[in-house]
């Protein structure tokens, strides 16, 4: 199953929301968000510095990990980006790829 990363920052209105319902709360409504495209999460961190949350991710297809952000975000009490995780096997099979292009 393809495995994404979710990088995220609180909005003032969503750093309320965690400071009243706690961390275990958020995580487990992203959790159960994630279930609901049929994903799972492998891990989930919280982090103080540039970006207040990361989700190690997978979901069965690119559409639904899209659609996840974008409800997520839309919520507007987070924002939320996604970054797909390619294994190393992947990029092997991507640098054997014939591609016809000329640089100039």
């Amino acid at each position: 199953m393809p495995k994404y990363l979710a990088k995220a920052s609180y909005s003032r209105e969503g750093l309320q929301v965690l400071i009243d319902e706690g961390g275990s709360a958020r995580r487990d409504a992203i959790t159960a968000a994630i279930s609901s495209v049929g994903g799972t999460v492998e891990s989930l961190y919280f982090a103080f510095g540039e970006d207040d949350l990361y989700v190690l991710f997978d979901v069965p297809e690119r559409t639904l990990a899209t659609g996840l952000g974008m409800k997520i975000a839309a919520a507007g009490v987070i924002s939320w980006s996604t970054t797909a995780l390619l294994t190393p096997e992947e990029v092997d099979q991507a640098s054997n790829v014939s591609v016809d292009y000329r640089a100039s």
